[in-house]
């Protein structure tokens, strides 16, 4: 195997076999799937040697020695050192995502692979064999790990696995800055999130969407929401409070001083920001603390074509369509739909005649043991939330009826699974 540790501080020699100093960095240019070696810097024993020359001068790499395919005199300046990625500068010792193992982790040597008559970077180094080989005792630790009966494996992760936690200058001349990250799955992200500090979960959270950030902020805990929100700007945060559903944005919130809180809400949306301060007017430990005011409510008057079509026109979330409340003109409950009974019935049936008209429901104050006592004794998949009047104010779901009740080490754990 050939690492970027066997190339630094090595020798340099021209063709007419002179030693003209030595490697200080080896420079890549990125491309798909591996970034290719394109120049190597040196430190020169000449003030007239290039400090940066093409890697096509360079014949042979191997014990110590880097061999050159021309002499001094015909070495040029490589153009395009700055427009590059430098290993030892700008990747080595620096944190990176593992998008594999969902970790982040420290590069410690880089491997690289001749392939085709180029040199490319196929993967990294994050074992302690990469720092023992950049100290030049790779050999003792083998020699010691062999004594006592062990192995020292290799710990190698494939470069097209990896993604880097900063978004700065440099790594966005990586091109690959968080493609990888934003494909995982939002529960992932946010056990990477965690690991990191509060300047590189802030990068992280430049690099995605609305939609997918809204969704890993749901997933972290309280105290990384709010040191995440804390570094976002105004508008970005609003962005990513419209794109969480209103529960959990409120929430979130709820934890904030009342002046940031203010300061955000006036970000966003009015449609968003009225659901969210009805929410925040409800004590946390009651039903409505609890509900989404995200649910599907369909008038009574509707036959079931009728229904179908307005669901297509909704288009409602996979949270909020575990069913389809039937309510009257002043929005008290009527009955509940289940999607089969709907997509079965004959398109004119009215609905008033195929929903279930015994539903049940909980009170806006219902506490939240009841709330998932009530879930789990007629196995639902939510609940809707009643005032008095029987006008539906919003759903449980079960998932946010266990978390309440849960305790946190449970919940973490059940949420991870």
């Amino acid at each position: 195997m050939i690492f970027l540790s066997d190339f630094l501080r090595a020798d340099v020699v021209d063709v007419d076999q002179r030693t003209v100093g030595s490697v200080r960095d080896v420079i890549v240019r990125m491309g798909e799937p591996y970034p290719v070696v394109t120049a190597i810097a040196i430190r020169g024993r000449s003030k007239e040697l290039p400090a940066v020359i093409d890697w096509g001068a360079v014949r042979t790499g191997e014990g110590g020695e880097l061999s050159l395919n021309v002499p001094t005199s015909r070495l040029r300046l490589y153009p395009n050192a700055g427009e590059e990625i430098w290993l030892s500068r700008d990747v080595l010792d620096k944190q990176i995502v593992d998008t594999d193992g969902r970790r982040v982790v420290r590069v410690n040597d880089l491997q690289l692979q001749q392939q085709d008559g180029r040199l490319l970077l196929v993967g990294v180094d994050i074992g302690a064999r990469g720092l023992l080989r950049r100290l030049g005792i790779e050999r003792v630790g083998r020699r010691v790990t062999h004594l006592v009966g062990r192995d020292f494996p290799q710990r190698l992760i494939s470069w097209d696995a990896v993604d880097p936690v900063r978004s700065d200058e440099r790594s966005v001349r990586l091109r690959i800055s968080h493609q990888k990250l934003s494909k995982m799955h939002p529960a992932d992200i946010a056990e990477i999130v965690e690991q990191l500090g509060g300047r590189d979960r802030a990068a992280i959270f430049a690099s995605l969407n609305d939609e997918v950030a809204a969704d890993v902020v749901e997933e972290s805990s309280d105290e990384v929401q709010a040191q995440i929100l804390s570094r976002l700007d105004d508008e970005r945060a609003a962005d990513i409070l419209e794109a969480m559903s209103p529960d959990e944005a409120a929430d979130l919130l709820g934890d904030l001083s009342e002046e940031r809180r203010e300061q955000l809400i006036a970000k966003m949306e009015a449609g968003e920001a009225e659901d969210v301060e009805e929410l925040l007017g409800y004590e946390d430990d009651t039903a409505g603390g609890l509900m989404t005011t995200e649910f599907v409510a369909v008038p009574v008057t509707l036959n079931a074509q009728q229904t179908i079509d307005k669901l297509r026109e909704l288009e409602p979330d996979a949270e909020s369509i575990y069913y389809v409340y039937v309510v009257d003109e002043e929005e008290r409950l009527l009955g509940v739909l289940s999607l089969r009974d709907l997509i079965v019935a004959p398109p004119q049936a009215p609905i008033a005649d195929i929903m279930i008209k015994r539903v049940v429901a909980v009170p806006l104050d219902a506490r939240p043991e009841d709330v998932a006592a009530v879930i789990a004794k007629y196995n639902l998949l939510a609940v809707p939330v009643v005032d008095d009047d029987d006008r539906m104010q919003g759903i449980v779901t079960i998932d946010d009826a266990m978390d309440e009740v849960m305790p946190a080490g449970v919940r973490r754990r059940a949420r991870t699974l």
